[in-house]
């Protein structure tokens, strides 16, 4: 089966500062590793009929022209052009549920179409299927590179679905990454730039290198060990915390970590670089394309300090940070050259609500469960903190080189991030 689609427009130029950052990262990889990819499943909800779906996915990828473009790479990183199609065809595959849950098994292709690597100069970034269940489609399955879309921009078309579905008119200014990376290259766009990486540079010049203190040990094999722990009493002492302290949870959770990895690397000052989703200008919230680059974050933290103290002092920086996370990576690069590495460590929210909304009223005390996530010979990161996307529970992953913190270690840690947060709400 497939799909025609027409966009408003056609053209090329050159790749935006989003689009950049994670071609550069998927440099870092093997060729057609598919890392970067992005799966994503979407009920059909009603009783739409299949030309009424196909329908929409049509008006999705001519209003989105990051979902009908390449990448055609030059002999230079900074010759490489986003080509965007003004018309074309994308294939998809039906599916029957055959007595199958269709969001799970939508789910379940998601992750199929999202294990090869996508060739980006000359296929479309994003692959479909259709779940179908008594003659009429009830799910949809996609597989994205990384290149189109980031996490917000899933939301972006997760609420767009249903309007697409039925039928109903939709903003038609939406912001495109053609017209992103123009302005990014106009005098405004550079100086912005300019004063990203001046920030930059003041927390580079200040941060502590190496991370840990101490010499590694050896290391376990696979080297880097990612476990994740689920705690609803940890997300009600987060929330309870951040009512308290004016702040967001996302500023609580990364002051714990903050406290937590100063006592891990022996050091008073804690550097970290975090995932950026970019989109606190307005205008950029409804853009399908991917906007996300690292910002930078230093914090000094005393033993003994309050926690309070640490938790507002990391909300005030890391609302600086977010404000220099848009940058040309190419001058970051050259930057970094200069001064010497960015940290190590990181720290990424992916939380759409930036909280929990369906925690349970009155969350069990009980610790949570911890578990094994993955493990893998090769990370480009030391220690990785993520809060995730569930909404019931808080939804903790600490990813880190085992010859710095053990698995057992690691383990300690998103229990010590609890039993932190709880006992200081429970004071």
């Amino acid at each position: 089966m497939t799909v025609e689609f027409t966009g408003a427009r056609s053209g090329q130029g050159p790749l935006t500062w989003g689009q950049r950052a994670i071609w550069r990262l998927t440099e870092w990889l093997p060729p057609g590793d598919p890392y970067f990819n992005m799966p994503w499943a979407l009920p059909v909800h009603g009783k739409p009929d299949l030309p009424v779906v196909l329908a929409a996915l049509a008006r999705l990828l001519g209003r989105h022209e990051s979902l009908r473009t390449n990448w055609i790479p030059g002999p230079e990183q900074a010759d490489m052009v986003q080509r965007v199609t003004g018309q074309g065809r994308l294939t998809v595959e039906l599916v029957e549920a055959a007595g199958s849950r269709p969001r799970a098994l939508a789910g379940e292709l998601a992750a199929e179409l999202a294990a090869k690597g996508f060739d980006y100069a000359d296929e479309l970034p994003v692959r479909c299927a259709v779940v179908m269940d008594g003659g009429r489609p009830r799910a949809v399955a996609f597989a994205f590179t990384h290149l189109a879309v980031d996490g917000r921009a899933l939301d972006v078309i997760a609420g767009e679905w249903p309007r697409l579905l039925s039928g109903e008119p939709l903003p038609q200014d939406v912001p495109q990454p053609l017209d992103l990376a123009a302005e990014e290259r106009s005098p405004e766009g550079v100086a912005r730039g300019e004063r990203a990486l001046r920030y930059w540079r003041a927390a580079l010049e200040r941060m502590p290198r190496p991370l840990f203190a101490a010499s590694p040990g050896t290391p376990e094999e696979p080297r880097f060990v990612k476990l994740g722990m689920e705690s609803a009493a940890l997300g009600a002492a987060a929330t309870g915390l951040a009512a308290r302290w004016g702040v967001s949870t996302s500023s609580v959770l990364l002051g714990a970590y903050a406290v937590l990895l100063s006592r891990l690397t022996g050091r008073g000052t804690v550097a970290l670089q975090l995932i950026v989703g970019n989109r606190h200008d307005p205008r950029l919230a409804p853009m399908v394309a991917t906007l996300v680059q690292d910002g930078i974050f230093v914090l000094d933290v005393t033993p003994d300090q309050p926690l309070a103290e640490v938790v507002r002092a990391a909300n005030r920086g890391v609302l600086a940070a977010y404000r220099h996370a848009r940058y040309d990576p190419a001058a970051q690069r050259a930057l970094i050259e200069e001064t010497g590495p960015p940290p190590t460590a990181y720290f990424n929210d992916v939380r759409v609500a930036g909280g929990w909304p369906n925690l349970p009223p009155r969350p069990p005390a009980t610790p949570g469960r911890i578990f094994p996530v993955g493990a893998w010979p090769e990370v480009d990161a030391e220690v990785f903190f993520t809060a995730g996307p569930a909404t019931h529970t808080c939804r903790l992953d600490l990813l880190a080189d085992t010859s710095l913190l053990p698995r057992e270690a690691i383990e300690a840690t998103l229990r010590e991030v609890e039993t932190l947060l709880v006992s200081e709400e429970n004071t």
